[in-house]
């Protein structure tokens, strides 16, 4: 469990000002030393991650950041950071001190409110400074979940560490389908994988791992090939399998080779479904259609790996996407978290799998694009649109999502 992927740990943002003890607050839940503790205000300069077992809750991601109340042209760096962090939390615990609360923490419970993230308030320091009864009771007016927290005596710690299981939210302690959903218990899947430059030597990458876990938690069959033993898998079947996963890059050649009544989809595909918004990622290819010489596109990649090969982020979206439309567009593109806060200029955002992110993350991601205007996919959608395979991908989801048909006769 300790090698659980930061994708799959709830993540736990600790937030405040300066010096109310944030960073003593995360040692203790996490019960050793993770971050710097200093008297002097600032000390956290960016956000320290911390992996860890919260049981009965699972694997866990503690978020300690820098105050958002830094002061400085540095400080304006530090605050952005910490705002890009909350894109990502999943449970926010907000520090503050007897007698501190004001704008600036109204203005967090209002944003954590408005991204429907649960929220917990600690009142740090008690050993110096009790609060009043009145004082609690006030702040229970702004937030239910308020605890009187020492990390010198430990007071509240235990308590502190019952809340945040028992305020998880129900996304994470009921994980979303990759897969399963898509097939029946003794039914076969195929996962082509193709063994390509960006391959890790020895292992396959973490969106094909779990979807093969996926299967055989739904005790159904999964068959792992290459795309060029595709044919003969199915051939050896007694029965035709119920569905083909492939990477988007081997789309074409992988639906010629399967059969037009097995169920055919990407890894891509799977995960725009169980990291973000399908339908409203489907809705964004429509948009390629619509791209006009000089519109700019954004392609964005969650992970900041060194393209290598025929990249499908900086090579193969281009190329297809010139071959599509007779034209490229002009792209543009942003790694890791530094996606750019004004989206307006471009005309559609292309987004990776996300595989390394958390679901929420990738939903702040979709919901700035959608109150800026600007449609929004992913690689293995629009790859599958611009290859004119769009219906056949997305016709193992119709079930679920009805709307994709009209999407379709579009």
């Amino acid at each position: 469990m300790r090698k659980t992927p930061e994708s799959l740990r709830l993540h736990i943002g600790i937030f405040g000002r300066r010096n109310v003890g944030k960073s003593s607050l995360i040692n203790c839940i996490a019960r050793h030393s993770v971050s710097i503790v200093s008297p002097e205000a600032g000390t956290t300069t960016d956000p320290v991650k911390k992996a860890m077992e919260l049981q009965p809750l699972g694997p866990v991601l503690l978020i300690d950041t820098a105050g958002l109340d830094d002061e400085g042209e540095l400080g304006e760096l530090r605050i952005k950071r910490t705002k890009k962090i909350i894109e990502a939390t999943e449970l926010a615990i907000l520090v503050t001190e007897t007698g501190q609360w004001g704008d600036f923490e109204d203005g967090l419970v209002k944003e954590f409110n408005e991204k429907k993230i649960p929220t917990i308030l600690i009142i740090n320091k008690v050993d110096e400074n009790p609060p009043s009864a009145d004082e609690v009771a006030k702040l229970k007016e702004v937030c239910k979940s308020v605890l009187s927290v020492s990390t010198v005596t430990g007071e509240g710690v235990e308590e502190l560490r019952q809340e945040i299981i028992e305020k998880a939210p129900q996304s994470f302690l009921e994980s979303p389908p990759i897969i399963r959903d898509l097939i029946e218990p003794g039914e076969t899947a195929i996962l082509v994988i193709p063994i390509d430059f960006e391959a890790p030597r020895g292992r396959i990458l973490l969106p094909q791992s779990q979807s093969i876990r996926d299967v055989i938690d739904n005790n159904s069959i999964c068959i792992v090939v290459k795309e060029t033993e595709l044919d003969q898998s199915i051939a050896n079947l007694k029965e035709l399998p119920k569905i083909v996963v492939t990477d988007s890059q081997a789309f074409d050649r992988v639906k010629r080779s399967t059969p037009d009544n097995v169920l055919l989809t990407s890894f891509s595909t799977l995960f725009a479904r169980y990291k973000g918004d399908l339908l409203t990622f489907a809705k964004g290819a429509k948009a390629i259609s619509q791209l006009k010489p000089g519109d700019k596109v954004l392609v964005a990649e969650a992970c900041t790996h060194h393209p290598i090969g025929d990249d499908i982020g900086t090579l193969q979206i281009p190329r297809k996407f010139a071959a599509f439309l007779g034209f490229e567009p002009e792209f543009e593109w942003a790694h890791g978290t530094n996606f750019p806060e004004d989206l307006t200029k471009f005309k559609l955002i292309v987004h990776c799998g996300a595989c390394v992110w958390n679901r929420k993350q990738v939903l702040s991601r979709i919901q700035n694009a959608m109150s800026q205007g600007v449609p929004i996919t992913n690689y293995g959608i629009s790859l599958a649109y611009v290859n004119g395979i769009f219906e056949r991908a997305l016709t193992p989801f119709v079930d679920q999502y009805p709307e994709l048909k009209e999407l379709f006769e579009k």
